[in-house]
């Protein structure tokens, strides 16, 4: 941690403190890991964990879903207001999952609970913890695509105290268990997040018995400081000025129409602005974003652009302001779906070309769109038990300007999570995986190649319901500089059948035999794809990523036997004029 002078307390103490946060927060996450029931929680890492001091603020946070981190933020202080800091006790754990204040959807269900000395009545700190659980009793299992309404969305929690004074409230528990049709995974995964809040509340207080109640107030007061500090300098060597951007969310989920969202982006030097208020009204479909979600995506931006090494806490977000009407499609009031939140990935690819422009030596080209996911529902013939298993496959990044985008990467809003393997998948689902690969020509042709998407084969040993989710498949992941657009996201269904079927967005009953193929997104292409050093596009066509004809057509390098024909390529690209 760099220097912090004026601190009542030394930099070395705040630096030992902050890493003692840092470690109760990740011994949070691995009690979570550890004990949840649902892979989605202990393999692919969909949760957010976060810490908070007496007055909110974030002070820590483990790895997990960054779309979660940040929504922890709302939902604690939409929480804590509704229930009244007075009336919160110790050994209190509230849970909610209300979409508008969680700052997520019905299936994203929040934990945090008050963090007391002993003899005090008001809290010093908060711990909270959000994880996706596999079904609330949704009108679909798996994954609700085309509510109208958040009552189709599953059972709606407002903050509730879910322990009391250190005792669960079997009444909860027991409504809780009797709206899911999957009760054990939900109140298996509800006791693993139980058990890594009583971690943190544990290691807080004893992180506040080691150093002294005065000095780690005085030190999350500098670790907060220290956060803007570093923020507003990284942003005063940013350009300043507004930049917009438009981009395409596929549809709604309930008509095929598409829907534009508009972003604009005001760097101050002093401030990051975000401004939403010209993207469309909530539609009927279930794309609508939570505001504390809204805030979120910004904040990823934010923390990308700013101090990305650094660890993350609320100072360093003093700077941003967020603007989005109530009502807006990014500010979703009751009672707006809001189940299927890729619209939110869509707008964080937005942002950034917003400032591609601007920033060149920052932002790349679009990253595969958005992240294209599957399900598998089904009944276990083992034990006549219910399942519901997910992945989210990777995407192609996009090429930036002096770089080729990687292959098949998790997208740039779930950088910290996993998909599920395909060990997993077999063992728990009636799926098969037949391939899995890399897609040639996915990604965006360019001086600069955007990576490559994947192909993934599956065929149904059991029968059961599929589908499959992405919002950007209908238009390509943006370029840079004269590159091309890279190939979208889209899933095949019944491929070779009269039942066949290509989507994005899509649900259908599967019977054993059938097969999908999903297929994922490249990343953009930087710069003209001519200007690809013709031994480099070799290199591309050897390993697989570029196919000759591709090599020809868009590289404009003819490779003959393995090996470059220089003359025709000069030929080739001379008529093009390069």
């Amino acid at each position: 941690m760099d220097t912090i002078n004026n601190s009542r307390v030394d930099s070395s103490t705040v630096s030992v403190i902050q890493n003692y946060l840092n470690s109760a927060a990740e011994e949070m996450r691995r009690t979570l890991m550890r004990t949840a029931f649902s892979p989605v929680i202990y393999e692919v890492l969909d949760f957010g964990i976060s810490l908070y001091n007496g007055d909110m603020d974030l002070i820590a946070d483990a790895p997990g879903l960054a779309f979660f981190l940040g929504a922890n933020d709302f939902a604690l202080r939409k929480g804590v207001e509704h229930l009244g800091m007075e009336n919160l006790e110790d050994g209190d754990v509230v849970i909610l999952n209300y979409p508008y204040w969680s700052s997520a959807h019905a299936a994203d269900v929040a934990l945090f609970a008050p963090v007391f000395e002993e003899g005090e009545d008001k809290p010093f700190a908060f711990c909270c913890i959000r994880a996706h659980w596999l079904d609330l009793g949704a009108k679909d299992p798996g994954y609700v695509l085309d509510s109208t309404d958040v009552h189709q969305e599953g059972l709606i929690i407002p903050p509730l105290k879910v322990y009391k004074r250190g005792k669960a409230d079997p009444e909860i528990i027991d409504l809780i268990r009797f709206n899911s049709r999957m009760p054990e995974y939900v109140l298996g995964d509800l006791e693993a997040q139980i058990a890594a809040v009583k971690t943190g509340v544990r290691r807080l207080r004893a992180i506040r018995a080691k150093f002294g109640a005065d000095t780690v107030d005085a030190a999350t007061r500098e670790i907060l400081d220290h956060g803007e500090k570093l923020t507003r300098e990284a942003l005063a060597d940013l350009p300043a000025g507004t930049w917009e951007a438009t981009d395409i969310v596929d549809d709604d989920g309930i008509s095929d129409d598409p829907i534009p969202i508009h972003i604009k982006v005001t760097l101050d030097k002093e401030r990051f602005t975000v401004d939403f208020s010209g993207s469309p009204d909530c539609v009927p479909g279930p794309v609508n974003i939570p505001f504390g979600l809204t805030e979120t995506l910004c904040k990823v931006a934010l923390k990308t652009l700013t101090t990305p090494t650094q660890p993350s806490n609320a100072g360093c977000f003093r700077a941003l302001e967020v603007i989005a009407p109530p009502g807006n499609i990014f500010h979703a009031t009751y009672p707006a779906p809001t189940y299927t939140l890729w619209s939110a990935m869509v707008a964080l690819e937005t942002l950034f070309k917003a400032l591609a422009e601007a920033m060149p030596d920052r932002i790349t080209a679009g990253s595969g769109g958005d992240v294209p996911g599957f399900l598998m529902y089904g009944i276990d013939r083992r034990h006549g038990t219910p399942y519901a298993i997910s992945n989210n496959e990777p995407v192609g990044w996009g090429a930036g300007r002096d770089h080729d985008g990687a292959n098949a990467l998790n997208h740039i809003s779930t950088t910290m999570v996993r998909n599920t393997p395909i060990e997993v998948l077999e063992a728990k689902t009636g799926m098969f995986f037949e391939h899995l690969k890399l897609r040639p020509d996915s990604g965006g042709a360019g001086r600069y190649r955007g990576g490559l998407g994947i192909s993934r084969g599956i065929r149904f040993v059991t029968p059961g319901d599929f589908l499959t989710i992405t919002k950007k498949s209908k238009t390509r992941p943006w370029a840079l500089d004269g590159g091309e657009e890279a190939d979208t996201n889209m899933m095949h269904y019944f491929p070779g059948t009269d039942r066949a079927v290509s989507a994005g967005t899509y649900r259908s009953k599967v019977e054993t035999g059938d097969r999908v193929e999903v297929v994922s997104g490249g990343g953009g292409g930087c710069g003209d794809p001519r200007e690809r050093e013709p031994e480099v596009v070799l290199e591309d066509v050897l390993d697989g990523y570029v196919s000759e004809q591709a090599a020809r057509e868009r590289y404009g390098v003819v490779i003959e036997n393995g090996v470059v024909d220089r003359e025709a390529t000069a030929s080739l690209r001379g008529a093009h004029g390069t």
